[in-house]
């Protein structure tokens, strides 16, 4: 519900408990009248250093996933958004659909993910060959580079960055988010995508769309600009890149 500091919108924000840059990067481009509310998804284990690593995190999270949604819907939000985004690209397109179907069904609330605000900011900036960066394994990879493809996308190159903890992810600095950047890029890529949402990239991104002259689409501030236009709100955000700023 809207609220009295919050009278344009409350959103419920799912987040893993090990994360630490949503919430700071989702306040730092806050539209005035909304407010944030998280629900923590409870990691036990935040090892990420090996593909069967991240695939016990993953079915960890999975258990997790409901608890958190039943500890943000006490405070009766507006819409939900996700902030982790492994999970909404597993299984393709079908997979982020029956991610969607289910946490409406556990929610009541439309809801907006990872892989889908990606996909309508990529729509909206008219890119089609794109290069990913993710802080994943190969194993997560792989299901990005399938979800983007399976939706038509020309997917240049994916780099993984391979942390080696859930936690670690927001300790990766701005020269190496650029670096992996870097050697995603190339001729004839429309628009570069990061997907991670511990990995702190929203600044890098921004200054780097001015350097490149072409998108650069932190997955934070797509799930952000997608859960803003969902609710009618279109305030234009500067500091977080073209699409808060322009879309």
């Amino acid at each position: 519900m809207t609220t009295v500091l919050a009278p344009r919108a409350a959103f419920g924000v799912i987040v893993p408990s090990t994360n630490t840059v949503v919430e700071d990067e989702y306040y730092r481009f806050r539209a005035p009248g909304v407010s944030f509310h998280s629900g923590r998804i409870l990691i036990r284990d935040a090892a990420l250093d090996s593909d069967a690593a991240f695939e016990t995190f993953l079915a960890g999270l999975r258990e997790e996933i409901a608890a958190a949604v039943a500890s943000v819907l006490t405070c009766e939000p507006d819409y939900l958004i996700m902030g982790m985004s492994a999970e909404t690209f597993w299984g393709g397109a079908a997979g982020n659909a029956e991610f969607e179907r289910w946490i409406g069904e556990l929610s009541g609330l439309r809801v907006s993910t990872g892989a889908s605000a990606c996909h309508a900011a990529l729509t909206a900036l008219g890119a089609r060959r794109i290069g990913v960066i993710t802080p994943y394994q190969p194993v997560a990879d792989e299901q990005v580079r399938a979800f983007f493809t399976e939706l038509g996308y020309e997917v240049h190159a994916v780099r993984g960055l391979k942390c080696g903890s859930a936690t670690s992810i927001a300790s990766v600095g701005p020269e190496e988010i650029r670096a992996a950047f870097a050697a995603v890029d190339g001729p004839g890529v429309d628009a570069l995508v990061q997907a991670g949402t511990n990995l702190p990239v929203i600044g890098v991104a921004d200054e780097l769309e001015r350097e490149l002259g072409k998108p650069v689409i932190p997955i934070n501030a797509a799930t952000l600009w997608h859960a803003y236009r969902a609710n009618g709100i279109t305030d234009r955000v500067e500091g977080a890149g073209r699409l808060l700023a322009t879309l």
